[in-house]
Protein backbone atom coordinates (compact mmCIF):
# COMPACT_ATOMS: atom_id res chain seq x y z
CA UNK A 1 0.00 0.00 0.00
CA UNK A 2 1.30 3.44 -0.93
CA UNK A 3 0.49 4.89 2.49
CA UNK A 4 3.01 2.52 4.10
CA UNK A 5 5.68 3.50 1.56
CA UNK A 6 4.94 7.20 2.01
CA UNK A 7 4.86 6.89 5.80
CA UNK A 8 8.24 5.16 5.85
CA UNK A 9 9.70 7.88 3.64
CA UNK A 10 8.29 10.79 5.67
CA UNK A 11 9.36 9.25 8.97
CA UNK A 12 12.88 9.07 7.55
CA UNK A 13 12.67 12.81 6.87
CA UNK A 14 11.13 13.68 10.22
CA UNK A 15 13.16 11.57 12.61
CA UNK A 16 13.46 11.45 16.36
CA UNK A 17 12.63 13.90 19.12
CA UNK A 18 13.76 17.48 18.54
CA UNK A 19 13.72 20.03 21.35
CA UNK A 20 15.18 22.95 19.37
CA UNK A 21 13.98 26.07 21.25
CA UNK A 22 14.35 28.15 18.07
CA UNK A 23 11.75 26.06 16.21
CA UNK A 24 8.29 27.53 16.81
CA UNK A 25 6.74 24.11 16.15
CA UNK A 26 8.36 22.76 19.30
CA UNK A 27 6.36 25.13 21.50
CA UNK A 28 2.76 24.42 22.53
CA UNK A 29 1.89 28.03 21.66
CA UNK A 30 3.27 27.68 18.13
CA UNK A 31 5.64 30.61 18.71
CA UNK A 32 9.13 30.64 20.18
CA UNK A 33 9.00 30.93 23.96
CA UNK A 34 5.18 30.74 24.05
CA UNK A 35 3.71 27.84 25.99
CA UNK A 36 5.77 24.79 26.88
CA UNK A 37 8.74 23.43 24.97
CA UNK A 38 7.53 19.88 24.26
CA UNK A 39 9.28 19.35 20.95
CA UNK A 40 8.57 17.50 17.76
CA UNK A 41 8.86 13.76 17.25
CA UNK A 42 8.20 11.86 14.02
CA UNK A 43 7.03 15.18 12.57
CA UNK A 44 4.30 15.52 15.19
CA UNK A 45 4.77 18.95 16.74
CA UNK A 46 3.79 20.45 20.06
CA UNK A 47 2.38 23.43 18.17
CA UNK A 48 -0.09 21.23 16.27
CA UNK A 49 -0.74 18.85 19.17
CA UNK A 50 -0.27 20.93 22.34
CA UNK A 51 -1.98 18.39 24.60
CA UNK A 52 -0.02 15.38 23.33
CA UNK A 53 2.94 13.96 25.25
CA UNK A 54 5.35 14.32 22.32
CA UNK A 55 8.30 12.64 24.03
CA UNK A 56 6.25 9.47 24.67
CA UNK A 57 4.85 9.26 21.15
CA UNK A 58 5.35 5.84 19.53
CA UNK A 59 5.85 5.09 15.87
CA UNK A 60 2.39 3.48 15.77
CA UNK A 61 0.89 6.62 17.34
CA UNK A 62 2.56 8.72 14.66
CA UNK A 63 1.34 6.42 11.89
CA UNK A 64 -2.25 6.72 13.11
CA UNK A 65 -2.00 10.51 13.33
CA UNK A 66 -0.44 10.70 9.87
CA UNK A 67 -3.19 8.64 8.30
CA UNK A 68 -6.14 10.35 9.97
CA UNK A 69 -4.85 13.93 10.12
CA UNK A 70 -2.70 14.21 6.99
CA UNK A 71 -3.08 11.36 4.45
CA UNK A 72 -6.88 11.31 4.29
CA UNK A 73 -7.54 15.07 4.65
CA UNK A 74 -4.96 15.85 1.93
CA UNK A 75 -6.94 13.41 -0.29
CA UNK A 76 -3.84 11.30 -0.98
CA UNK A 77 -5.81 8.08 -1.68
CA UNK A 78 -7.16 9.77 -4.84
CA UNK A 79 -3.74 10.45 -6.38
CA UNK A 80 -1.24 8.39 -8.32
CA UNK A 81 1.43 7.01 -5.97
CA UNK A 82 4.08 9.55 -6.95
CA UNK A 83 1.73 12.49 -6.40
CA UNK A 84 0.41 11.02 -3.17
CA UNK A 85 3.95 10.93 -1.77
CA UNK A 86 4.64 14.54 -2.77
CA UNK A 87 1.38 15.86 -1.36
CA UNK A 88 1.63 13.79 1.82
CA UNK A 89 5.16 14.95 2.59
CA UNK A 90 4.12 18.56 2.01
CA UNK A 91 1.02 18.09 4.19
CA UNK A 92 3.13 16.84 7.08
CA UNK A 93 5.79 19.51 6.66
CA UNK A 94 3.75 22.51 5.51
CA UNK A 95 0.15 21.73 6.42
CA UNK A 96 -2.72 19.91 4.73
CA UNK A 97 -4.42 22.98 3.28
CA UNK A 98 -1.19 24.35 1.85
CA UNK A 99 -0.35 20.96 0.33
CA UNK A 100 -3.70 20.88 -1.47
CA UNK A 101 -3.35 24.43 -2.77
CA UNK A 102 0.23 23.78 -3.88
CA UNK A 103 -1.03 20.79 -5.88
CA UNK A 104 -3.55 23.05 -7.60
CA UNK A 105 -0.86 25.67 -8.26
CA UNK A 106 1.39 22.99 -9.77
CA UNK A 107 -1.49 21.84 -11.97
CA UNK A 108 -2.08 25.42 -13.14
CA UNK A 109 -5.75 25.43 -12.16
CA UNK A 110 -7.93 27.56 -9.88
CA UNK A 111 -6.51 27.46 -6.37
CA UNK A 112 -9.29 26.94 -3.86
CA UNK A 113 -8.00 24.03 -1.76
CA UNK A 114 -10.96 21.87 -2.77
CA UNK A 115 -9.85 18.60 -4.31
CA UNK A 116 -12.89 17.93 -6.43
CA UNK A 117 -13.69 16.97 -10.02
CA UNK A 118 -11.73 19.86 -11.61
CA UNK A 119 -8.54 19.03 -9.70
CA UNK A 120 -8.87 15.31 -10.35
CA UNK A 121 -9.53 15.90 -14.05
CA UNK A 122 -6.43 18.13 -14.31
CA UNK A 123 -4.46 15.51 -12.43
CA UNK A 124 -5.48 12.79 -14.88
CA UNK A 125 -4.40 14.96 -17.83
CA UNK A 126 -0.84 15.70 -16.67
CA UNK A 127 2.36 13.69 -16.95
CA UNK A 128 3.24 12.62 -13.37
CA UNK A 129 6.95 13.42 -13.84
CA UNK A 130 6.12 16.92 -15.03
CA UNK A 131 3.78 17.40 -12.08
CA UNK A 132 6.47 16.25 -9.64
CA UNK A 133 8.82 18.96 -10.95
CA UNK A 134 6.11 21.62 -10.89
CA UNK A 135 5.02 20.65 -7.38
CA UNK A 136 8.61 20.76 -6.13
CA UNK A 137 9.08 24.23 -7.61
CA UNK A 138 5.83 25.53 -6.09
CA UNK A 139 6.79 24.02 -2.76
CA UNK A 140 10.19 25.72 -2.78
CA UNK A 141 8.56 29.09 -3.59
CA UNK A 142 6.34 28.67 -0.54
CA UNK A 143 9.35 27.84 1.62
CA UNK A 144 11.12 30.97 0.37
CA UNK A 145 8.26 33.12 1.66
CA UNK A 146 8.48 31.63 5.16
CA UNK A 147 9.92 33.91 7.85
CA UNK A 148 12.22 31.10 9.02
CA UNK A 149 13.66 30.42 5.56
CA UNK A 150 17.05 31.94 6.44
CA UNK A 151 17.46 29.47 9.28
CA UNK A 152 15.82 26.32 7.90
CA UNK A 153 15.57 26.98 4.16
CA UNK A 154 18.54 24.88 3.10
CA UNK A 155 17.07 21.80 4.78
CA UNK A 156 13.58 22.53 3.43
CA UNK A 157 14.77 22.90 -0.16
CA UNK A 158 16.81 19.71 0.19
CA UNK A 159 13.71 17.93 1.49
CA UNK A 160 11.61 19.12 -1.46
CA UNK A 161 14.30 17.95 -3.89
CA UNK A 162 14.73 14.57 -2.20
CA UNK A 163 10.99 14.00 -2.08
CA UNK A 164 10.78 14.76 -5.80
CA UNK A 165 13.50 12.18 -6.47
CA UNK A 166 11.67 9.59 -4.38
CA UNK A 167 8.34 10.42 -6.07
CA UNK A 168 9.94 10.07 -9.50
CA UNK A 169 10.93 6.53 -8.60
CA UNK A 170 7.22 5.80 -8.04
CA UNK A 171 6.05 7.48 -11.27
Amino acid sequence: MIFDIAFKYVIGEEGALSMDPNDPGNWTGGVRNVGQLRGTKFGISAAAYPNLDIASLTLDDAKNIYQTDFWVPARCPLYPDSVALMVFDAAVNQGVERAKTMLQEALGIQVDGIIGPATLRALSDVNPRTLIEEFRDVRIKHYQRDQDFAEYGHDWVNRANQTAIEATSLA
